[in-house]
Parts: C-alpha cells; structure tokens; sequence
C-alpha cells in the first residue's frame, strides 16, 4: 500500500518545479525555436499607431494617422517623410507597401517573425530588416522586436512590432531642430541615423551583459555553487541571443557601402562605414564576453575539481593519521597467550599513549613539509 502510494505520487512530476526556476530550460526553446522552412504565424497587434514625420530644412510637420490611407498623399512629395507604423496589422501593411509599390517578397519579410539581419534592393527600393535590443533587468535576459526599414525616394518606411517602447527618441528630437543633419539631408541619411541609432542600443545591452558577467566572475570565485552555474548557464544563452543579431548587421551595413542604388548619395558613404565601424565594435565586444564566458566555465569547473582536492586531500591526512592506531590495535587484538604488556598494569595506557603519539609525529611532519 505504501510502495503504490509513494509511486503514484510521481516525484519527477514535482521535481521540475524545483529545477527549471534554477536553469529556465524553456528560454533555451524560446531562442532556438526559429524553423525557416515554416512560415510562423503573426498575431496581429492589438493596436496600431501610424506617425509621419515630413519635413525638408524650412519646415517640419508631425502627425498621427488615424487611418493608413492617409499616408498615400506623401509618395510622391517633394520633402522627406517617415513613415513609422506601430504594431504590425496585415492589412495596413499590404495596403501601404501596395500603394508605395514595396515587392511582395518584402512584404513577406515584414510580416515574418525571427528573420536573421538582412538588406535587399528590390525594384527601386532599399530595404532592411533588423532587431532592436532591449535588456530586462527583471529577468536577465535579451529581448528583441523586429524592425524593417524600406527606403524610397524621400521617403522611409518603419514597421515596428511594439507599439510602445523604441530606441527613436532622440532623432525625433533632432527632427524638431532645423539646423541638424538630418533636417538639411535627404532620405537616405534618415534610413543611416535609424540604423545607426539601433546599433548605438546594442551598446547599452552589451553594457548590462558586460556588469553581469563582471558580478558572476565574483561569485564563482567566492562561493561557487549551482545557482553559479545556472547563472553561467543563462548568460551564455543571451550572448547567442546577441552574437545572433549583432553580427548579420555588418553584412547590412556594407551592403549600403556597395550599393549603387540611386537612392543613396555619394556623400553617404561616410556615414555608413561610421556604422559599419560601431557595428564591427559591438561584434568584437560580444565575441570577448563569450570567450569570457567559456573561461568563466572553466573557472568554475576548476573550483569544482578544488573542492574536491581539497575534500580528499583532508580524508587521505585523516585516513592517515588513523592508521598507526588501526594497526597498533589490531596487533594487540590478536588471540595469543602470549602478548607483551598484555597483562601488566600500564600496558593498556602504553598502548594508547603510542597510538596519540605516533598520529601527532605524522601531523608535524606533515604540516613541515606543507602538505596542508
């Protein structure tokens, strides 16, 4: 009765409640959880916010759409205008990249989830596909949210997954000043200062990464136990997560490099190999901390085999000290008649003195030679 009970009660159905808080062995599905030959499906966005920024060095004007069609009028407008969709809806994106004859592969693009890094020049349109980088300190981990870029003829197109945090704030202040860069150039210097700004971010997370890593080194080297391990074991599942997106982004940048598209100034150049260098940067930083994090493992894997030295360092030193008493008292254990001091009055006591004495000899001799 008591063995059905027991087994019907299924501790290792219990037993993972204890263990994936420690390792979080589903954020390793969540970031490997990406099949290219299946289309995955979107969920449409909740909300979707459309803003236009249109503007040329003289004037700028900023508005919320209420409806996409609004956005039609600044196709073929002769200032800059951007484009920024909040919250991916399937109908708005199809009629806005339709009307603003975006290719349907590229539509096919926006619309997917976990597409690695790219840049495309398709029928008179640059576009490019990456992710913004955001570190949640609540659970440790690197978040992503996909962004696509197209780029026309004055203007830029932006599709965001979420429609309430970007890292765009600060060329949205720049926009409002009418005596910087951005104001007194063209399209494809908006498309750069977009990209430059989502490579800028990387910094900031590799920068969370970067404390982190520098706290668990401390750890493993003052108490080194599993909770260090699943740390360890966490933290190099977000540096994938980061080399993963960090290091396509160069590949797109120099695709702007080398592309002779109309659409890009000869003067632009510049500022893409500018961001072909911070994006190189962010590569090496990342592919340092990884390495990092491999030594740190073996750090930890060393502490682990101290310990265990030291553990049997300390059972060989007793094991040793032990002996001479063991073999003392098995001599004197014998079944003989005739035993010496067996049968005077200090033998017992002799016996005993030699058995402390000789453990205590081998304690000195084996602190002299530094043994422990």
């Amino acid at each position: 009765m008591g063995f059905s009970y027991l087994y019907s009660m299924r501790p290792e159905k219990y037993l993972k409640y204890l263990i994936e808080p420690i390792f979080n062995t589903h954020r390793t599905k969540e970031i490997f959880n990406y099949n290219p030959a299946i289309s995955p499906v979107r969920e449409e966005a909740q909300t979707s916010k459309i803003f236009v920024y249109h503007y040329d060095p003289q004037t700028i004007t900023a508005r919320e759409l209420s409806d996409v069609t609004e956005s039609f009028e600044y196709r073929d407008s002769d200032k800059v205008s951007w484009i920024n969709i909040d919250g991916i809806v399937k109908s708005n994106v199809e009629e806005i990249c339709r009307h603003f004859e975006i290719h349907p592969l590229l539509v096919e693009d926006i619309l997917s989830i976990g597409q690695r890094p790219k840049m495309d020049d398709i029928e008179g349109v640059l576009f490019c596909q990456l992710n913004m980088l955001y570190f949640n300190d609540q659970h440790c981990t690197v978040e992503q949210e996909q962004i696509s870029i197209a780029l026309g003829k004055n203007f830029v197109i932006t599709f965001q997954e979420d429609a309430h945090r970007d890292v765009f704030n600060n060329i949205r202040d720049k926009l409002k000043v009418s005596t910087t860069r951005l104001r007194l150039r063209g399209a494809d210097y908006l498309c750069y200062s977009l990209i430059d700004m989502i490579i800028d971010h990387y910094f900031v997370v590799i920068e969370k990464l970067g404390e982190k890593i520098e706290a668990l080194e401390e750890e493993i080297i003052r108490v080194n136990n599993k909770r260090s391990l699943a740390r360890l074991n966490a933290l190099r599942k977000e540096m994938i997560v980061l080399k993963r997106n960090v290091g396509p982004v160069r590949e797109l940048v120099n695709g702007f490099i080398k592309s002779e598209s109309e659409l890009l100034d000869d003067k632009i150049d510049k500022y893409y190999k500018d961001a072909y260098d911070h994006i190189a940067q962010a590569n090496d930083v990342a592919e340092n901390y990884r390495e990092i994090l491999a030594s740190l493992q073996d750090l930890y894997i060393n502490q682990v085999n101290l310990k265990m030295n030291e553990v049997m360092k300390v059972m060989a030193i007793v094991t040793c000290l032990l002996a001479p008493g063991s073999v003392i008292g098995a001599i004197f254990g014998m079944n003989f008649d005739v035993i010496p001091y067996a049968h005077q009055r200090w033998g017992f006591y002799i016996t005993v003195a030699v058995m402390l004495i000789v453990p205590i000899i081998m304690l000195r001799i084996f602190k002299t030679r530094g043994w422990f």
